[in-house]
């Protein structure tokens, strides 16, 4: 396995992809066509300096990661409004409506990031304080609010895979590593040989949070204060020092292949069994499209691996 270095997201009825400076978002739309559109990424910090430091470019790819994400995820859904088409609009009433998707934009992420505090940051921690009032040892009510933290996790994941969009999403997250996999172990990328690869990636965002949640646990062993607030506040500040660790874990499996590596990806990829699902055929079009919009993996195979498209099936 050789790391291409591409990144992508499951989104409704389609997947974004991010090579470089480009990402492309492909969506499979009511009228079963694949509407494909590529982007430039812009970063939210403009300086490269900054995003060379370890951990610093970690805090900084991850809220990145959520912005182009959000933003991928509102294009995908705008197929499937109930809205006139965009091409009988005004100049005016596009702009308009433009600006609400942004604002729409904008609120879905403030309340998606205090939902994900509330229910695995502040939840667990008050959870083990009531526990604390039985349980006199501090390493003790630590390690059970650690432990909730995961149940939280794993059982609010479990519930997702309950929802019917929701799979479908999984599906797609499937095909979307697929097509990863089948690259990085030098196959042409076609809907055969995506549909054989594995839907289990050692570089994505469930093995991200999987990271965050146990090093949080080690992390937050070490804090000790009688305060409970400045434990609150101290278990909000660690958020971006812990996201940005995890970031640069999470890279060095993705790039690496090794007994050691292999270990410490059995978490996250044990996880995505919940997060992903095997797609169908069409499902992994959608996927190639994306792939091929911002990636030449052709040039890739013969650089990586020295075999050309058509030597392999």
């Amino acid at each position: 396995m050789k790391s291409s270095n591409i990144g992508g997201q499951a989104l409704i009825e389609g997947i974004m992809m991010r090579s470089g400076d480009e990402y492309s978002v492909a969506v499979r739309t009511p009228d079963q066509k694949i509407v494909v559109k590529k982007e430039p990424f812009k970063s939210i910090v403009s300086s490269k300096i900054w995003r060379k430091i370890p951990i610093v470019r970690g805090v900084i790819g991850f809220i990145d990661s959520l912005v182009v994400g959000f933003g991928a995820m509102f294009y995908s859904a705008s197929f499937f409004d109930d809205e006139p088409d965009q091409k009988e609009r005004t100049k005016e009433e596009k702009e308009r409506q433009e600006r609400k998707d942004q604002g729409a934009l904008f609120a879905v992420f403030v309340a998606a990031f205090a939902a994900a505090i509330l229910l695995f940051v502040l939840l667990p921690y008050y959870a083990s304080v009531w526990i604390g009032r039985f349980v006199p040892s501090h390493f003790a009510v630590t390690l059970i609010e650690a432990v909730l933290r995961v149940v939280f996790f794993m059982v609010y994941l479990a519930l997702m895979t309950h929802v019917k969009d929701v799979n479908r999403t999984f599906m797609y997250h499937g095909a979307e590593h697929k097509c990863i996999n089948c690259i990085e172990y030098g196959m042409p990328l076609t809907v055969g040989n995506v549909m054989k690869s594995s839907r289990f990636h050692k570089r994505c965002g469930t093995s991200f949070l999987v990271i965050v949640v146990i090093l949080s646990a080690v992390i937050l062993m070490f804090v000790q204060t009688d305060s409970r607030i400045l434990r609150v506040v101290f278990r909000l500040i660690l958020i971006p020092v812990i996201a940005g660790i995890s970031y640069e874990l999470l890279q060095y499996t993705g790039r690496h292949d090794n007994r050691l590596v292999d270990l410490l990806a059995k978490p996250g990829i044990a996880t995505q069994r919940l997060t992903t699902a095997e797609p169908d055929a069409q499902m992994v079009e959608v996927a190639i499209a994306a792939v091929e919009e911002v990636f030449d993996w052709r040039a890739y195979l013969k650089e990586e691996f020295g075999t050309d498209a058509g030597e392999q099936e």
